[in-house]
């Protein structure tokens, strides 16, 4: 099998991560590709491919043009108001407070956060397109007539939604794959997200719509992250009602 892989994925290193109530060497780090590269040459599971450049479209038909504007711009409108520290957001637009967007990157944070645990550094945006990348050119494989292709990306994608970061995710790979296939002509897409998490931001991609059926595994949200979306009952709307499962799995649940 052809593993997708990009050396770039090094330029997300954030140094912060708040757990517990402190600040920590986060948990999505360089090393977990490494580890995986390294043993995927040990076992000889296959070659190791860089990825082709897409560009943005993509990521415009998934993403709303606003975030992906301010993800590009972040870290800059970070560091010219002479903040030391990465980027972390502290205020959210929560219940009966406007939705109406800042233009301070304090209140842009939180706009487009989902959660404080994920940190934006230097080169964050350039690895969040690279792994877009890994993931579009995994699905290119496929469309041209591999049976399998593992599309390693990092940052990771689940956790993305339209309009919102987090979880240490920026922009949706399985997403942008699934509707690669669509405009290629695939009549059946399915995305089936086996994580210890839920999927929200795919949900949140999706859940109007009829075209991607959405299947997630997780912890129970009313226990884990991200508590406010992956429950049983959210089957979908409208269109896309009977197209999005759920199956939260509560603490203890075996293999």
């Amino acid at each position: 099998m052809i593993t997708i892989h990009s050396e770039d994925h090094m330029l997300r290193n954030s140094r912060t991560e708040l757990s517990g109530g402190q600040l920590v060497e986060p948990f999505e780090r360089p090393g977990r590709v490494t580890r995986i590269v390294n043993e995927i040459y040990a076992r000889q599971l296959g070659e190791v491919e860089a990825p082709v450049e897409f560009g943005l479209g993509p990521v415009r038909q998934i993403h709303d043009e606003d975030f992906v504007e301010f993800l590009s711009k972040a870290w800059d409108l970070w560091t010219n108001e002479g903040y030391l520290g990465e980027a972390i957001a502290t205020c959210w637009p929560a219940r009966r407070m406007s939705q109406r967007k800042p233009t301070q990157i304090d209140g842009l944070l939180g706009y487009y956060s989902l959660a404080a645990e994920t940190a934006i550094s230097p080169g964050t945006y350039e690895a969040a397109l690279a792994s877009v990348n890994v993931a579009l050119t995994g699905a290119q494989t496929i469309q041209q007539g591999k049976p399998a292709a593992f599309s390693l990306c990092r940052p990771p994608g689940h956790h993305a939604a339209k309009d919102l970061y987090g979880g240490y995710c920026f922009f949706n790979n399985a997403a942008l794959a699934a509707q690669y296939f669509l405009d290629g002509g695939a009549q059946r897409v399915a995305i089936l997200d086996v994580d210890y998490h839920h999927g929200n931001g795919t949900q949140d991609i999706f859940y109007s719509r009829d075209d991607v059926l959405f299947i997630s595994l997780h912890a129970n949200p009313q226990q884990e992250f991200p508590h406010f979306l992956g429950y049983a009952d959210e089957n979908g709307a409208g269109a896309g009602e009977g197209f999005n499962f759920n199956y939260p799995l509560n603490k203890g649940t075996g293999f």
